[in-house]
Formats: C-alpha cells, sequence, structure tokens
C-alpha cells in the first residue's frame, strides 16, 4: 500500500488508468510540466507582488481551491486545470508574499523562495541517490505526521472562526521558541513530503499511467511546494521578530 500526507497523491492515484503504449506518462514530462507550472506560478505572484494587489490573494485562494479540487476528482482534466490552477495560485502566493514583505524584515520573500527551491533540488538529489528513500516505513510515519499537522491546522482553524485569533503557534509573529519549533518541524514534514511525491511520479511512469497524469504530477508537486513556501515564510517571519 502506497500512502501520502499529499491530498492529491494518494494510494489509488494510480489506479484504473489506462493509456496507449505510445502515449505514456515518462519522468521527463512530468519535470517539464512541472517547471511549466512553476514558470506560471512565479510570473503571476511577481504581477501581484510588484503591483500590491492584496484584492487578488481571496480570489487566487478560493479559485485556487476549486481548481484543486476539479483537478483531483477529474484527473483527465489536468492539462487544462493545472496551469490554471498555478496561475490562481500564483496571485495569491504574490499578494500573501507582500504582506510579508511589509510586515517583517526585507528579503523574506527572496529568502523564502531561495530556501523552498533549494530543498526542492536537495531533496530531489537525494531521493535520485538513494540516500533518502521511501519506504513503507518512511511512508507510513510521514503520513502520520502529515496527518497531525493537518489536525492542528484545523483546530486554529476553527478557532480563529470563534474569535479567538487561532492557535499562538500559528501566528507569525510568535516568536517563542515553542513557536519556532512548531515551525521547523512543519517545515521538515513538508519537505519530507516532496520525497513521496518523486517517488508517487516515478510510479505512475513505471506503471505507464496516461500522458496527461504528468500534468497531475506536476500538480501534487505544486500542492506540496506552496505548502513548504508559506511555512518557510512564517518559520522566517517568526525568526525575525526575535531580533
Amino acid at each position: 500500500m502506497i500512502r501520502s500526507g499529499n491530498p492529491a497523491l494518494s494510494n489509488k492515484t494510480f489506479e484504473n488508468l489506462s493509456s496507449s503504449s505510445s502515449d505514456v506518462m515518462t519522468l521527463d514530462g512530468a519535470v517539464n510540466k512541472t517547471a511549466i507550472s512553476m514558470g506560471i506560478l512565479l510570473l503571476a505572484g511577481y504581477y501581484t507582488y510588484s503591483n500590491a494587489i492584496m484584492d487578488y490573494i481571496l480570489v487566487g485562494t478560493i479559485g485556487g481551491l476549486i481548481l484543486a479540487l476539479i483537478t483531483i476528482f477529474k484527473k483527465e482534466w489536468s492539462p487544462t486545470t493545472v496551469p490554471i490552477y498555478a496561475l490562481l495560485e500564483g496571485l495569491a502566493l504574490g499578494g500573501i508574499s507582500k504582506m510579508y514583505a511589509d510586515a517583517f524584515v526585507p528579503g523574506i520573500v527572496p529568502q523564502a523562495i531561495m530556501l523552498t527551491l533549494g530543498i526542492l533540488f536537495a531533496l530531489l538529489f537525494a531521493y535520485k541517490t538513494k540516500i533518502i528513500k521511501a519506504t513503507e516505513n518512511f511512508k507510513l510515519g510521514l503520513f502520520a505526521a502529515t496527518a497531525g499537522v493537518g489536525i492542528v491546522y484545523l483546530i486554529s482553524f476553527f478557532m480563529s472562526i470563534f474569535g479567538s485569533g487561532g492557535l499562538p503557534v500559528m501566528n507569525p509573529n510568535n516568536s517563542s521558541m515553542i513557536s519556532i519549533g512548531f515551525s521547523l518541524v512543519v517545515v521538515v514534514i513538508a519537505s519530507l513530503n516532496l520525497v513521496m511525491d518523486f517517488d508517487f511520479i516515478e510510479n505512475g511512469a513505471e506503471r505507464g499511467a496516461p500522458k496527461y497524469m504528468e500534468w497531475y504530477g506536476a500538480f501534487g508537486l505544486l500542492v506540496t511546494l506552496i505548502w513548504l513556501y508559506l511555512e518557510i515564510l512564517r518559520l522566517l517571519a517568526k525568526l525575525s521578530s526575535r531580533r
């Protein structure tokens, strides 16, 4: 059984899929689709960030969530939905990044971007060289850890709805060691989910999944990278508040 904390890549992702032998998913194809998606996201994010268009945060967040759900349930639509998802998420992330840049130290956004990309390439290297292996125990442990973080997010969300402001450890202005430690743990868990994403993409290519699954694989990676970037932003904000 294959498990992942990424909701886009479950143990049934590649089940009941068929393709012709000449039109199958490849690793190179998935890499190219990921690069295209990230390019769209970065361009959209730069546009929102440089023009300080905060109204796009809500539009991009809600629109991105809708496109994500459509993509998960209609994988064959991913060649169309994933680029639009990347665009909407980019619009949202650009506004969020601008808020962090204005509220905390200058340079926090470039630092978060570089750290996210650095972690991506470092873990890709570790995965390809077998330094980190996606064993069954690794998958089960990471699934449990990711689920635990998800529960914390839900608790904080419901607390914020009822006016309590959410859990203190989720507050980017909270510079306590417990809060910083929590963010470090979440960054590690989000980073290790990249290994799971690599494993799922490789698994899909080996199974001869349909060509459109290259876009779906890119979507799974994008979901994890967005989560990782936001958590790195939060961590850097907390660290800057200690100065």
